[in-house]
């Protein structure tokens, strides 16, 4: 059986800019060429704006399947922001295998680094305001494009053009497709016993196990 891996199209930094108002992001990321440092905390010479919310050891690393690209062209017709890599914001631009592929607890070699994913990515206000639209965040929600999130279990460096190789797989059951579902996507009412397990589970990011305890029920 061959062995599941993701195509890595571009990897990209940013660091914090004017974006609306008095708020700052780092979502406009570029690909750097030649090897990229993995540290900790995700990227060398990728930064953050909003601590709070971003970056940190569950959100060290943010990847976005091109695989998606296409489906939003067809959305959001001659939109530059797809004509490259990093619409989203994302640190990995990478091909095959989306959120319904990608499970829970997932280690991947990136390069000389190993990277596990921790959760999904929760959409915010700063997608609708890029995209000058009122309905990305919205989209996303209904149907769960919305991107993994890795932590670092190993340093390293690794450069695009080159492949993520899936090297332990221990929760099959629950791919970040599903998670989302469940946790963002209003799921959580049809399936109580899965948001349940979700709260007590350690290897989901701490702010996602923090809100399946908020809407498990009771009993």
């Amino acid at each position: 059986m061959t062995t599941p891996f993701m195509t890595i199209d571009a990897l990209l930094v940013g660091t914090p800019m004017p974006f609306r108002g008095d708020d700052h992001s780092a979502i406009a990321k570029q690909p750097v060429k030649g090897p990229v440092r993995i540290g900790w905390d995700g990227f060398a010479g990728d930064a953050v704006a909003d601590r709070v919310h971003h970056g940190g050891w569950d959100k060290a690393i943010h990847l976005y399947p091109q695989d998606h690209y296409d489906w939003w062209r067809e959305r959001k017709p001659g939109h530059p922001l797809f004509d490259a890599p990093g619409a989203f914001g994302e640190n990995i631009a990478s091909r095959g295998m989306t959120e319904t592929q990608l499970c829970l607890g997932d280690r991947f070699a990136l390069g000389s680094a190993i990277v596990e994913v921790s959760h999904g990515r929760q959409p915010c206000w700063k997608l609708d305001h890029r995209f000058g639209a009122r309905d990305v965040m919205a989209t996303i929600v209904k149907t769960g494009r919305c991107g993994i999130y890795f932590r670092v279990i190993r340093e390293g460096e690794a450069e695009a053009g080159t492949r993520m190789t899936l090297l332990d797989r221990r929760l099959p059951d629950w791919p970040i497709d599903r998670i989302f579902r469940l946790l963002i996507g209003g799921g959580h009412k049809g399936d109580p016993d899965a948001v349940r397990a979700l709260a007590d589970m350690p290897l989901l990011a701490e702010a996602w196990r923090g809100r399946a305890r908020k809407l498990a029920p009771a009993g």
